[in-house]
């Protein structure tokens, strides 16, 4: 299903919220009998306008769970679309013979898209990734809204209820205090807080100049020992190392045995015996140095 079912223009919710919720509100909620036509309609026929009238009518009920996402800080009308495309997904795989109501059925669907939106955007690093912690996640969050940090015996309750470790339960609660803070200072920050951001006090060691020469030295000391390692090979030998691995232009095994008019692993054994030589000379001029 695309998402060309959505709604658009006045019923966007990224364009006007309120206009959108109350548009959605006037929205005729379907009754059992027509619940059901139109998802024989869709599943029997592939028709479209059943899967929109479907969508439609329980937009309103994607907003009633979006609200309950609203202590993340994230926009409201990024929690309503994401829960919208659950619905869409639910709509989708919806079956009238199941005997259930299809607000039922889609609620997991819903709320499995505005979790994975929080997830991806409430914190830049994931603060969940398994399974677990992703259930830990909203449940340690819902009960964090009526406590202050928990003491042992609420960490014990909550670990034995969703059957992990108490460390576990003590780690997420401290991710969930923690902030992200950005390199950079925001753009609305006053002149006492622009400085306290990273960029102002974490140093650059790839500008430091001592840094700099150090690498400039070594990489012309490691070309100086090839270039002399090279020059310790004979003229053919040198020449297939240059063309098989130092020029732009890679030469194969057969298009140097065209050139000296041998075979392709007679160029793989002079390659393999240059480079041999070429080790042994970067060796020996390790040790010495």
């Amino acid at each position: 299903m695309s998402n060309s079912l959505l709604p658009v223009g006045h019923l966007s919710p990224g364009h006007d919220l309120n206009g959108y919720i109350q548009a959605v509100n006037r929205i005729a909620v379907l009754s059992v009998d027509e619940e059901r036509e139109l998802a024989y309609r869709l599943q029997d026929e592939g028709d479209l306008e059943a899967a929109r009238r479907l969508v439609m009518s329980h937009l309103r009920f994607v907003v009633h769970i979006a609200r309950s996402y609203s202590g993340y800080g994230l926009p409201q009308a990024d929690l309503i679309q994401e829960g919208n495309v659950g619905l869409m997904k639910a709509v989708k795989r919806f079956d009238p013979n199941q005997g259930v109501r299809l607000v039922s059925f889609a609620v997991h669907w819903i709320k499995a898209e505005i979790h994975e939106f929080v997830l991806r955007n409430w914190r830049i690093v994931k603060i969940a990734t398994t399974k677990a912690q992703r259930k830990l996640f909203f449940n340690l969050r819902s009960a964090k809204k009526r406590l202050a940090w928990l003491n042992n015996d609420e960490v014990d309750a909550i670990a034995r209820d969703l059957d992990v470790k108490p460390e576990v339960v003590r780690e997420m609660e401290g991710r969930l205090t923690s902030h992200d803070a950005g390199f950079d200072a925001a753009p609305g920050d006053d002149e006492d807080s622009v400085y306290q951001a990273p960029a102002h006090y974490l140093d650059d060691a790839s500008l430091d100049p001592a840094a700099q020469l150090e690498d400039s030295d070594w990489e012309q000391d490691s070309s100086r020992r090839l270039q002399n390692a090279l020059a310790s090979l004979d003229e053919r030998s040198r020449n297939i190392l240059v063309q098989r691995w130092l020029s732009d232009n890679k030469s194969t095994l057969h298009e140097l045995a065209d050139v000296y008019g041998v075979s392709a692993e007679r160029i793989r054994q002079l390659e393999k015996n240059a480079m041999k030589k070429v080790r042994e000379q970067l060796c020996d001029a390790m040790m010495a140095a």
